[in-house]
């Protein structure tokens, strides 16, 4: 699910003078005074000021003070407050998608792969240390089998999957890599099992293993509890 900051954030733009001055002021190449907002779209001083404000709280504009005039010192003016787009990026996904941490695993695999390693054992590390980064390392060693199934169902919802978590096994309502699987299955759900299971072992679930089961309506990928040792 999206974070509640980037619903926020895109909620922020539904009053239709906010979004008018959020466009403004990111087609800027310059931060924007209250005063050249409020004149370029004809909208009174105090409320250009109240929604220009309202963006920044939501995250969408960020601020700097400056004097206009270029003068310094006594008698120059107080500084003024110039609005500029916020350089961090807002994303809503429903449900989740991940591209992004595709994109990473597969530039990193390339990168490795163009310096003379193998295609395929590059994409299964990169992803590999991607899930492994994605989570707080965590140590649930002691807990038993079926806490540590719990605690891997809870690293899968932080990371999109919409699990559902049985008794031995957890399935995943969703795929955060759903389109390009859909095009590059073979390369995505390798990179997929790799991924979760850099996940599981950085949070500690050691009693977890990520297995490539394809199901019709879920992820490729099922969570498993990994057999007793004979003895």
């Amino acid at each position: 699910m999206p974070s509640e900051a980037s619903v926020n954030s895109i909620g922020a733009l539904v009053d239709a003078n906010r979004r008018r001055l959020y466009d403004y002021v990111s087609k800027q190449q310059n931060p924007v005074s209250r005063e050249e907002a409020a004149k370029a779209l004809s909208l009174p001083l105090t409320r250009a000021k109240f929604h220009l404000d309202r963006l920044v709280e939501a995250g969408l504009l960020e601020t700097e003070y400056r004097r206009l005039s270029g003068k310094q010192g006594p008698g120059a003016g107080r500084p003024s407050k110039l609005y500029r787009r916020a350089s961090g990026t807002i994303e809503v996904s429903l449900p989740a998608r991940r591209y992004d941490v595709m994109g990473r695993i597969l530039a990193a695999a390339v990168e490795q792969a163009a310096s003379g390693g193998d295609l395929e054992a590059a994409i299964r590390a990169a992803s590999y240390a991607q899930g492994a980064a994605a989570v707080t390392p965590s140590n649930t060693a002691t807990s038993s089998p079926e806490a540590q199934l719990e605690v891997a169902g809870e690293v899968l919802a932080r990371l999109g999957y919409e699990p559902e978590v049985t008794e031995h096994s957890v399935r995943l309502r969703n795929c955060p890599f759903d389109t390009l699987a859909q095009d590059h299955r073979g390369v995505v759900c390798a990179a997929n099992v790799h991924y979760t299971q850099g996940a599981f072992d950085a949070a500690g679930c050691q009693g977890v293993s990520a297995h490539l089961e394809p199901e019709e309506g879920y992820c490729c990928v099922k969570a498993r509890l990994d057999p007793p040792p004979s003895d």
